[in-house]
């Protein structure tokens, strides 16, 4: 069920990409799905066989009954099972702390019990000291008894101690004489019970005669009816009597009931012996060293009652004590005698005397409460089975809706690849179809321009030219923004010259901002890297979406770009005050470029970089006095192919993509963009990009090679001294890091006058004045006596002084040279150069070669150009042949092969890929495959070198040109032998291609180039390496073993076209 949510998501992708755009990629779900199908091979096929084995339809309905019920049933008994075994374990539990109860209270009992015990047979010793040790007795009845009632404490389980004396009888009369009393018998009284009310000593009956007698003389007060009592005449104090004399130890009745109180209790007896008896004296001879016998009453349910008062838990459980010696017949001395079925645990009880057992049996007063943890936890295993086998039945029951809609999407999957084919060579198909009449349209228009035109004739071809170079921009941002969207999009990184680039951007929105009357201007801070390494054109294509923009929609005031580090501006936050107009480039209102950056990543601790890193963060702003944008249309400024206003592209034109490419692109440059605007006051557009600094880098970059007169240039005016007249900082600023590009020293003030003080002053010498055209605007006269009196100031040579402005039409005031903004160094240069006396070095026409060597740059060398477009063949044809080129045309396939086949006289080839009968792929391979078997006849000698041509290695450069923007394509290329691969794909501002080779471009690059080889005529000197560079547009680097090398670049060629225009 998952791999068929994922498998829905991905082919929901696939339609929204096919929904994207008609020209997205080609690859945008193809490289998906492969990758998709690769991860889910083995997972597809246990997924299938789970559904044979499971979820298929075949399997009968009562098999699944039998399953589940099957399953229901053991998932009871494990219920069942677990019911028991919790049960079980809480019984256990309950058993071991009834056991740990009862233990506590034996050993309480037990160990009190000991003590009274010892106590006791102390007590035998001093009466056997101080009674029959003594001459007179030094106890009496009163001393006994005030003694034992004193240390009761110390015995406290006895009720009570009395003292018995032996008696022979012929000892009797003298002993009851000397008494006052009788010996009185037991056995009756035990016999007959009587109350304790009731009860009289008087009325007891003598004792019995016999052999001796056994009359308690000593008692404590508690059991004083005792006194004159014979113990032998009672059965159970006879026995303990006899039992204790003869063992020497202390000796227990059974459990009796005691006189007076009728209670049960027990008496433990100590038999009193004459002094001198050794310790291993036999039976006899105890019998006849025996005085007396002193006993101790217990009166064990009082005892065992007020030992119970002792614990918390007593009401917890319930205590039996029994007396075990008949084990059939045991005595109860506390507790009741009721039987209970629960749980009862047994601790056995020691008292000292081995004749006598005794135990303590406990159980819990309440019944056991219910298991509710195990009913409870029973009932929900059983519960949550039950759940599971629904669950279970119902995924069964859904497994065969499931199983028909896998088949249903694999259709749809099928059907999905076929579309991405169809969609992949549809838009080949369409990017070739436009692009190839369309650059056939533009090399025409070219060549058309380098031959004898009127003025209106030559508007005529620029306008045509125009607009078709703005048809295939259009196809550009389309096919920009399906790349975008399939991840197809990759960065370059090649070191390029920052400031270079701007001054292109600025080249293409001059003729536009001069005639609109809106002031363009780029500032770049001194902090900014000379060098950088990344993308330029893309950094160029965003830079060049925002101006366009911001150019489009501005009327009046200014348009002013400004690049600084973020570490830069993070600096200047706290210090910068709001914008006023004062403050600005033209002195119109702005919004506020620090709200633009609000919230940007790159302003937080989050986002910043680490300080050893070689990473370069640059932020721009795009500053403008437009319309402004509406508040309620400023969240879908970044949407694709949205317009703030549907009048909008009606007014203005286009498509509604570039901010949302812009986006992208930031977004691939680690960067971030913001806006903020006010209508009817302006926007400022801002975006971050992370670049690498060239100076740290370690790999090897191919610089860009442009712009090189630009240090000669400088040369020139280093040293110099300038001085710039202009009311307002930021305009002035921006005049000063043009000027100082030159290497000239600049100095700024903000009127004429100051400007004259400073040059009367005298300290430096003055070389020029570039006075700002709103000082002549603002006062008429003032300029013209600041230039009288330029003159009158005595200096060999006065000042130079320019004007600055937005419009060339202003050429004729005052005679002045003017210098039409926007400035940029290359026009600035040439603008000096004139002025200060080296202006006149030559300005070619079009259509006319200042050098013969150029013309003959080519001569000799033999090309073949195979395209099936007699277009192309003859755009290309007149451009290589106006530099001395022989060139041949074929227009199929099967021609190319049999004119390259060796031996020939060709240096290169260039060839196009989509071809009727053949296609320029297959017609590589065919030509790669008959140079590959005569290499191999000459390498092992089955034909001779002479043959063919002297030539040890065959190998014709042969270059693919197409208008195809596919990545396959190019591999393709490769693969099939194509040393290069010329993708017609920019005519863009930011990137242009060298559609069908143009004339007048490739005359400045062979200019520029003018001591390099194009081809060497040694052939073994190849192959050519040739490398396409989307950084600098399209570079076509052909490079061989003499390391001579020619680099096409249109970026390069676009320059050096502009500045022949501007006249150099």
């Amino acid at each position: 069920m998952a791999r068929m949510m994922c498998m829905n998501c991905l082919i929901s992708c696939q339609f929204k990409c096919t929904e994207a755009g008609l020209f997205a990629d080609s690859g945008c779900t193809k490289m998906l799905f492969k990758c998709w199908d690769k991860i889910s091979t083995y997972g597809f096929k246990l997924h299938h066989h789970y559904y044979q084995l499971i979820g298929s339809k075949r399997v009968s309905k009562s098999w699944w009954r039998k399953l589940l019920l099957s399953w229901l049933i053991g998932w009871t008994v494990v219920s069942f099972w677990i019911f028991c075994y919790m049960s079980s374990q809480a019984t256990d539990k309950r058993k071991e702390t009834l056991a740990s109860m009862c233990d506590e209270r034996a050993r309480m009992l037990q160990d009190q019990f000991n003590v009274s015990m010892n106590h006791i047979q102390a007590m035998s010793i001093l009466i056997s000291t101080f009674h029959h040790g003594k001459n007179p007795s030094a106890i009496d009845q009163t001393t006994f008894a005030r003694y034992t009632e004193r240390t009761s404490f110390e015995r406290p389980l006895t009720s009570g101690v009395a003292y018995a004396v032996r008696v022979l009888h012929s000892e009797r009369e003298q002993f009851e004489k000397h008494q006052g009393w009788t010996i009185k018998r037991m056995d009756t009284l035990e016999q007959n019970p009587v109350h304790k009310d009731d009860y009289n000593p008087d009325l007891w009956e003598p004792s019995p005669i016999q052999e001796e007698y056994v009359p308690v003389i000593f008692a404590q007060d508690i059991i004083s009816h005792v006194i004159s009592m014979d113990l032998l005449s009672g059965k159970e104090d006879r026995e303990n009597v006899l039992r204790a004399r003869k063992s020497g130890k202390g000796v227990l009745t059974a459990p009796f009931r005691l006189l007076k109180t009728n209670r049960l209790g027990v008496i433990l007896t100590f038999a009193v012996y004459k002094r001198g008896l050794p310790l291993n004296a036999t039976p006899n001879e105890r019998i006849q060293a025996t005085d007396g016998y002193l006993g101790g009453v217990f009166d064990v349910e009082s005892l065992v009652e007020k030992l119970l008062q002792q614990l918390a838990s007593k009401q917890t459980i319930l205590v039996n004590v029994l007396d075990t010696t008949n084990q059939s017949h045991p005595i109860s001395m506390y507790g009741s005698n009721a039987s209970d079925d629960g749980l009862e645990l047994v601790s056995h009880l020691n008292f000292g005397d081995p004749f006598r057992k005794h135990e303590m049996r406990c159980r819990f007063k309440q019944k056991p409460p219910w298991p509710w943890l195990a009913i409870t936890t029973s009932i929900g295993i059983l519960v949550i089975a039950l759940l599971v086998g629904h669950i279970f039945h119902a995924t069964v029951n859904r497994i065969a809706k499931v199983e028909d809609d896998c088949h249903k999407m694999m259709e749809l999957k099928k059907q999905a690849e076929a579309a991405d084919v169809a969609k992949s060579q549809f838009l080949a198909t369409v990017s070739h179809e436009i692009r190839t009449p369309m650059n056939g349209v533009l090399g025409m228009l070219h060549m058309l321009m380098d031959t004898d035109l009127d003025v209106t004739q030559l508007d005529y071809v620029r306008t045509a030219q125009a607009s078709g170079k703005a048809l295939v921009a259009l196809i550009n941002e389309v096919l920009d923004r399906a790349k975008i969207e399939s991840g197809k999009l990759e960065l370059e990184e090649v070191q390029f010259d920052l400031r270079a680039v701007l001054d292109d951007v600025l080249s293409l929105f001059s003729g536009k901002s001069q005639d609109k009357g809106v002031e363009l201007a780029v500032y770049i801070s001194d902090r900014v890297p000379e060098m950088l390494i990344g993308d330029p054109g893309r950094f160029r294509q965003i830079i060049t979406n925002l101006m366009g923009n911001s150019i489009k929609f501005t009327e009046k005031g200014h348009v002013h770009v400004t690049v600084h580090l973020v570490e830069e501006v993070i600096d200047m936050i706290e210090v910068e005050t709001e914008s006023s107009p004062k403050n600005t480039l033209s002195g119109f209102p702005v919004a506020d470029r620090r709200q633009s950056w609000k919230g940007f990543r790159s302003f937080s601790q989050e986002g910043s970089i680490h300080p050893f890193s070689d990473s370069i963060r640059l932020i721009v702003s795009v500053e403008d006095t437009g319309e402004g944008i509406p508040i309620e249309a400023q969240s879908r400024v970044f949407t694709p192919f949205m317009q703030v206003d549907p009048s909008i592209s009606r007014t203005h034109g286009g498509t509604g993509i570039g901010l949302s490419i812009s986006k992208c692109l930031v977004n691939l440059m680690k960067g971030e963009i913001g806006f903020v605007s006010i209508p009817k006051i302006g926007s400022t557009f801002t975006f971050t990009a992370v670049f690498s600094s060239s100076s740290s880098s370690s790999k090897e970059y191919k610089s860009q090679q442009i712009n090189n007169q630009a240090n000669s240039v400088c040369s020139e005016f280093r040293g110099m001294r300038a001085l710039v007249v202009d009311p307002r900082p930021v305009r002035a600023k921006v005049s000063r890091y043009h000027i100082q590009r030159l290497g000239i020293h600049v100095e700024v003030v903000s009127n004429w006058k100051q400007g004259l003080s400073v040059i009367s002053q005298g300290n430096n010498v003055i070389h020029m004045v570039l006075m700002e055209q709103e000082i002549w605007d603002r006062d008429l006269n003032g300029p013209s006596l600041f230039i009288d009196n330029l003159e009158k100031i005595d200096h060999s040579t006065p000042p130079k002084v320019f004007l600055l402005s937005n419009s060339i039409s202003s050429a004729g005031v005052c005679n002045l040279t003017v210098i039409p903004k926007p400035l940029r160094t290359s026009m600035l240069a040439a603008s000096l150069q004139r002025a200060m006396g080296d202006g006149n070095k030559g300005n070619p026409r079009n259509g006319k070669l200042p050098s013969l060597s150029l013309r003959n740059l080519l001569l000799g060398r033999k090309i073949l150009i195979v395209d099936d477009n007699n277009v192309n063949l003859k755009v290309a044809a007149g451009a290589l042949k106006k530099y001395g080129a022989d060139v041949v045309s074929a227009s199929r396939g099967m021609e190319a092969i049999e004119l390259l086949t060796p031996p020939h006289q060709f240096d290169a080839c260039f060839m196009d890929i989509q071809m009727p009968e053949m296609d320029g792929f297959e017609a590589t391979r065919r030509i790669r495959d008959s140079e590959q078997n005569i290499n191999n006849r000459v390498h092992f000698g089955e034909s001779s070198v002479e043959t063919y041509n002297n030539v040890l290695n065959w190998h014709v450069p042969i270059l693919a040109m197409t208008a195809d923007v596919i990545q396959a394509t190019h591999e393709e290329c490769l693969r099939c032998g194509m040393d290069g691969y010329i993708p017609l794909e920019r005519t863009s501002a930011h990137d242009m291609p060298m559609a069908s080779i143009r004339p007048p471009l490739l005359w400045h690059a062979l200019r520029h180039f003018n001591k390099l080889h194009f081809f060497p005529r040694d052939r073994q000197t190849m192959p050519v390496y040739i490398k396409p560079r989307s950084d600098i547009g399209f570079s076509c680097i052909l490079q061989c073993r003499k390391q001579s090398l020619l680099i096409f670049s249109p970026y390069l060629l676009v320059k050096l076209a502009s500045q022949n225009q501007q006249g150099w």
